[in-house]
Formats: C-alpha cells, structure tokens, sequence
C-alpha cells in the first residue's frame, strides 16, 4: 500500500460530495487490484538489436533484409509512402488506415548498396539501410532527411509483449509539428511528450501535456525537404525531441533528434516525403479522407455545460434574433440528460424536447447533443440493459465487468473494438435524431473514469477484443475515442442516410478525420489558453485532422471583455467556431460583455457568415486532398526560415492570411508576410512579401490579408455566391477554386477553376474548363483596384 495514495484517499472522502469521492477512491483501489492480478509482472528482460545483416530478398515494392537478431520488411506503396516494419510487422492490421493498405509500387526495387547494406529507390525517396540496420530516408536528389539508428528492443526473457527504442536524426534546420494536440507550438521544442490520450481533470494551458488527442505522427520541415513519419503501435510511449543546432561546436551542426520509446506493439512505420501538401495527400489517401461536415457546423455554434432547461436555450436562442446575430446551432450538455445517463433526456427540464428541436431548425438552428461513453450500471437503464443483452462492456482479465466512475456514477464502458459493440452503439444514435439532433459531441471518450489516485481511465488489465485478435487496454486504450467516433459515424448515417453526419470527438487517434473532427477540450481560460487553441488547431491539422476549434473564451472562468473578444475573433476564422464554457464558468454570450464588444463580435459573426462558401470551399479540397483549412504560414514555401518559427498567424486556405491578437492590449501587431503581394482586407492597403510588416489591430478586428489574385467564394447581400476577387500584381495572374455545395448530402459538386488577370487597366475573371475560358456563372467583385 502506498502512503501517498492513503493520504490522498482520506482526502478525497474528507471533501465536499464525499459519496462521490469515496466512489472514487473505490474505483482507483479495483483499478490498483485488478491490473495486479490481470498484468503480467515486469522481471528479467534481454536487450537485442538487429545484429549484422546476413542476407535480403527482393520482393514487391521493395523487400525484406534479414539481420542476425530481426527482420526489415520495406515496402514502397504506389501513393510514393514508404513502410518499413521490423520483426515480421506487416502494415495490418491497423486502425490508422482506411480500407486495404496501398498496392505496391512495382517500379521500387530492392538492391545491394554500398558497405554491404541494401536500399530501396522510389520516384519520391530512396531508403538506404546500413549492414547494422540503420534506416535512411533521401530525397531523390540524395540528400538525407531522416536517419534511424538501429532499434533497441527489450523483451521479457519469458516471453511476452516488449519495449522497444527507436532513435532518430534530422538535420539541424528541421521544425517539428504534429504529434496529435499539443498546447504548446504548433512548432514542437525540445522535451518529452507522452503518446497516452489524457484527461488532465482541469483546464490547461500551454504547459500541460499530455492531452486528450495524441499520435504517434511527426511532420519535420526542414530545407532538403518537407517529411511525415508514423509509428503505427497504440501503446503508451514518449517522444523526446532535441532541435539542432546549425555551426555548433567548431563549425559543426548538431543534427536534430528524436527518441521513441513504446511499451509495446510493434515497430512499424510509414514515411511521406515531398512538399508538404503532397506529404498530406499522401497521407490521406493511407488514412482516409475527411468527413465532410454539413454546411452549418461551419458556421458559429453556441454551446455550455448548465443551459438546465427549455426556457434557458429558447432565452438564448431568442438573445441571438433580438440582436440580429447568426447561429447556426446550440450543443446541449450533460445537464439535459436524466440524472447524467447517457442517451436520456431530463423529462421535467426539457419536457418538449423533438419540439424545441423543430422550432430551432424552423429559424436555422440545429441541436447537438453530447455523448459521453460512460453508461450507469444499474438495472432499468435502458442502454445498460440492451448492451447487455449483446454483452457489449469491457471485462477484466477475470471476465467480469469493468466499473468506473463517471458522472452518471458507477458505470460501464462499450468496448468499441469490437464490430458488433460497434453497430449496437451506432444504433442508438437513431433515438436521438428522432428527437431533433442533428449532430453529436463525444466527451471523456478517453476514456476517462474518475478515481482518487492513479490514471483516471480503465485499468491496463481490462480486456477487449481488438477486431478479433484480443488484447487489453495497453493497446486498446489510445483507439478508444476513434473506435466511439466510428460506431456514432456509421450508425448516423445508416439512420439518416441521405445527410451528412456531424460528430466531433475529444479523443481519438490517427485516422479520426474520417468520421469527424475534435475540439481544444477544456482550454482554460486566459490569454496563454488563447495562444494554444491557435496551436491544437494548427499541430491537428497537420497530423490530417483538419476540422477542430477551441472552446471559444476559455472553459474555465470569466474572461475579460477584451480577451473575450479577441478569442471569438480568431475563433470567427477556425473551423470549428463555437462558444463554450463550464458550469461554473461565466457567461459565454456576445452581448454579456458590453454594447462595445457586442458591435465587435457582431462583425465578427457576419463576416464568418460571409465567408462560408470560402470554407465549404475548404471542407470540400481537405476531403479530396488532405489539405488542412489551417494552415501554417510556411505551408507552401517551407524553406523560408523566418515562416517556419512564425506561429502566432496562418494561413485560411491559400487566399487569407490571418493574424490574431494573443496578448492583452496591443492594437497593432508584427505579421511576417510571406513572398509576393498581400492586401489589408480592412484597409486595402498592399504590402509586399517576404519581410515584416506592421498593421493596425484596434479592438474592432485582427488583421486579415488577403493574397494579390485570390479569387474567394463569398456570401453576396443576397445570400448567393459572390467572387470576391483581389487584383493581381501588375505582370501577374492569380486564381482559385470554388466548390459550389447546397449545404448537405452526398454530391460531389464539380470544382471551379477561375483565372484573375489584368487586361489593359482592369482585372477580368474567367472560369477555365475543358472546353476552355468562359464568363463566371456568379457575380464578380473586384477589390485592390479602383473600379473603372
């Protein structure tokens, strides 16, 4: 027993709510119990490397090379990714990919390389790898992008699952990014970041890691190139990266490094090299494309945990059309359900539920409703009782159930790697778009069981069935959240098949894009929460989640009216646009913080409105490409060092350049601009890029650019599509892409190409198609000019 944990008991029985806490207390001390009886004992291990190689076989798309201690199956897929596996690992199974792993490119051989290694040639990379097996990746043109060190395994030395370590350089100018939703970056520094999907059980900042949504995915920038790399095992782990460090030490750089270390599961990886829109085409098409969100959940939503009633979410909702001030949905919280059980609803607060649903879309608004995958183990439940019958809860090592704690109390959790817990939860979703729902929020899908001590989750014993093949939570515990998105996606659209799902996640894994997006979870509240909604935002996208946002305003407490105001302002440009807030937080709406801020905000929210074809437009190129709407400045010139460190602006797309303000009291602020001709929206003044440059940012707006011949889709004063376009530099053409969309269904509306250029003293806009140039089918709107 360990004092520390005792004392920390009695604490927690001794507080406020002490049913509740000592049903905490229970649920970590069965935690303790069962992982030491269900767990094997960690004793004598045997360390291994692969030894020198002995000998290779060629085979399709690559090869195997044999070593005297292990195996390096390498494999060069047709999309031009790169997997290698040790040990025997093959790509499958995995949850990361979508559908069957990519055929082999027949055009990559295996063959002998110089001091008795082997290598790999493809059109986009060659992998070389040394007679000790270390792993190289080149650009074609031969220059090193990523070198990893013989792996090092240890293993139990009476079997069963290892450790292993896999230790890796890159150049000393490469930026790290990725690694699922971090609060500090985008740009990862040097330090250790856990790879276990964490509930933090407070708001966080900057400084607390890990969080909700990790995964094993790094993007490495650097000047040779621009590379992706997977490690495709679910375990717990930690990444630790060092950055370079360019003439260090006599004239020398010190390359960059970065130490994996799993507890478990296999050594397997993909690797994408190329620019970096080609890295995440790349990636997508292994992973799966984005789902497309209906075109109202890019528009603002307004959700908090404590609406407690009907008369609360009418009052709000009435609020928002006394005010002339757009939303597009209202998320109900926990409070709506009976006594916090999932997939109920509070008869006496909302005892017309399907009415105030319907009354809401009648003036375009949608419900959303929170599900969260703890389930009340208590006979009479109706969700308990029906997963029961098909035996859908996690079990022990013993075979009895799994209990935790949750907010419904002593619960039970689905074991969602199993197909068929996976259709019955889908299943129930259909009760709830009967009553009005349109979409769906996944909350402490971690998943998360309170407990006084120890991890606030399942023990690491709990057994599940892992799509057959059986396994426990050590395994399970990081797909727990993408296996719950999988089974709300598919149920909601076999229930509703003709409209597009809209669930959003706070946990998951690689690959969660297709069946949704996420969100920052509870950011708290403060300027540093504010600078790391923008970077979860950006570090997911380039990880191939492209549709998140932040709790606009912060979880936790009250903002001030300006940081309140300069949060919804940057939320006006993210994809996920939505207020949200505790229980115990201060209000959320526009109009509480003064007639000052509501003026603000209320420009903020027409021009979110305004711009909603430019991000359907974005929705539809991150489904067909992978493309994030988010974009780091760096996006299409990652050699500009100056863009690879900026991190407080973005990219919208390829047409908008956004800067918010991130700290208190500043009305003008630094932007660094990058090459060519970029326009003040607010002011139409051109700057020319690359440099830096100063700009106005008055409590009214942040600054938004707009880039010299972007051709935007925009919401004309009528309410159809408009092109708004910006004059090119002279000498110059620009363009862009529209993608016309009605709003929902499964339709692939043909993508417009359009071609801005300047004849004689005015800009004319064509659209190009296969049969050549023609006039634009909308209305054109030419900016940066004067109009002749």
């Amino acid at each position: 027993m360990n004092g520390r944990d005792l004392v920390r008991s009695m604490k927690a029985v001794g507080s406020a709510g002490a049913a509740q806490r000592l049903r905490t207390v229970r649920a970590a001390w069965r935690t303790r119990r069962a992982d030491a009886a269900g767990l094997p004992t960690r004793g004598a291990e045997r360390a291994r490397v692969p030894g020198p190689v002995l000998e290779a076989e060629p085979g399709p798309g690559g090869g195997v090379v044999r070593f005297s201690r292990s195996e390096l199956r390498i494999t060069v897929a047709v999309n031009g990714a790169v997997f290698w596996g040790w040990d025997g690992a093959g790509p499958e199974p995995s949850y990361a990919l979508a559908g069957r792993c990519p055929e082999p490119d027949p055009r990559a051989v295996l063959e002998p390389d110089k001091d008795g290694g082997w290598r790999v040639v493809a059109e986009r990379a060659t992998v070389v790898v040394s007679r000790h097996g270390a792993v190289e990746v080149q650009t074609p043109g031969g220059v090193t992008l990523r070198r990893d060190l013989p792996p090092r395994w240890w293993e139990p030395v009476g079997g069963g699952a290892g450790r292993w370590m896999q230790r890796s350089e890159v150049s000393a100018d490469a930026r790290f990014f990725g690694l699922g939703g971090r609060a500090s970056g985008p740009r990862l520094r040097g330090g250790t970041y856990r790879l276990w999907n964490t509930d933090p059980g407070r708001a966080f900042g900057p400084g607390d890691d890990p969080l909700y949504l990790t995964m094993p995915v790094q993007l490495v920038v650097a000047d040779a190139g621009t590379h992706l790399v997977f490690h495709d095992t679910s375990w717990d782990g930690t990444v630790t990266l060092r950055e370079g460090e360019e003439g260090a030490g006599s004239g020398h750089d010190r390359p960059g490094a970065s130490e994996l270390r799993m507890s478990g599961g296999p050594l397997r990886c993909w690797v994408m090299v190329g620019t970096p829109a080609r890295v995440l085409l790349a990636w997508a098409s292994l992973t799966g494309a984005p789902a497309l969100p209906p075109a109202w959940a890019l528009g603002h939503q307004h959700a908090r945990w404590g609406f407690g009633s009907e008369q609360e979410v009418r009052r709000i909702v009435a609020g928002y059309q006394e005010r002339d001030l757009p939303l597009d949905a209202v998320h109900l919280d926990i409070d709506h359900y009976d006594e916090h059980q999932v997939f109920t609803v509070d008869q006496e607060r909302f005892p017309k539920l399907p009415q105030l649903a319907e009354d809401l879309r009648r003036d375009g608004v949608r419900l959303v409703s929170i599900v969260d995958p703890a389930v009340r183990a208590e006979p009479g439940n109706a969700v308990y009782e029906s997963g029961t019958v098909v035996d859908a809860f996690v079990r022990d090592a013993a075979g009895q159930l799994v209990r935790g704690e949750a907010w419904a109390g002593e619960s039970v959790f689905p074991d969602f790697t199993h197909a068929r817990v996976r259709e019955w939860w889908g299943g129930l979703y259909k009760e709830r778009l009967a009553q009005g729902f349109a979409g769906f929020w996944h909350d402490m899908n971690e998943p998360t069981s309170f407990t006084a001590f120890g991890e606030p989750t399942l023990p690491r014993s709990a057994r599940h069935a892992l799509e057959g093949r059986g396994g426990d939570h050590r395994e399970a515990h990081n797909v727990y959240g993408l296996c719950m998105a999988r089974a709300a996606y598919e149920g909601v659209r076999e229930s509703a098949p003709r409209e597009r799902p809209f669930v959003f996640s706070r946990s998951g894994w690689a690959g969660l894009q297709r069946y949704g997006g996420t969100w920052s979870g509870d950011v708290a509240t403060g300027w540093p929460g504010l600078r790391a909604s923008l970077a979860l935002v950006m570090g997911l996208g380039l990880c191939g989640v492209p549709y998140s946002g932040p709790d606009v305003g912060g979880f936790d407490g009250s903002p001030s009216p300006e940081l309140y105001l300069r949060w919804f302002q940057l939320g006006a440009y993210l994809p996920l646009f939505r207020t949200h807030a505790s229980l115990r937080a201060g209000r959320r709406e526009p109009w509480e913080f003064g007639p000052e801020v509501l003026e603000h905000a209320r420009v903020a929210l027409l021009e979110r409105r305004r711009l909603l074809p430019y991000f359907m437009t974005l929705a539809h190129l991150a489904r067909r490409t992978g493309t994030p709407y988010v974009r780091p400045l760096w996006w299409g010139i990652p050699e500009d060092r100056a863009l690879r460190d900026c991190e407080d602006a973005f990219l919208l797309g390829d047409c908008l350049l956004v800067a918010p303000v991130l700290d208190p009291g500043a009305d003008r602020r630094a932007v660094q601009l990058p090459r060519g001709r970029w326009y003040d929206t607010a002011t139409g003044r051109a700057y020319d890029g690359p440099g830096q440059i100063l700009v106005d940012a008055p409590l009214s707006r942040i600054p938004v650019l707009a880039r010299a011949g972007a051709v935007l889709p925009v919401r004309g004063e009528d309410g159809g599509l408009e092109l708004e376009v910006w004059a090119p530099a002279r000498g110059r053409t620009g363009g862009g892409l529209v993608v016309p969309d009605v709003g929902d269904g499964w339709d692939e509306p043909e993508i417009e190409r359009y071609v801005a250029r300047w004849q004689g003293r005015r800009v004319v806009v064509e659209r190009e198609g296969e049969d050549g140039v023609s006039a634009p089918p909308h209305p054109v709107r030419v900016r940066g000019v004067e109009e002749r």
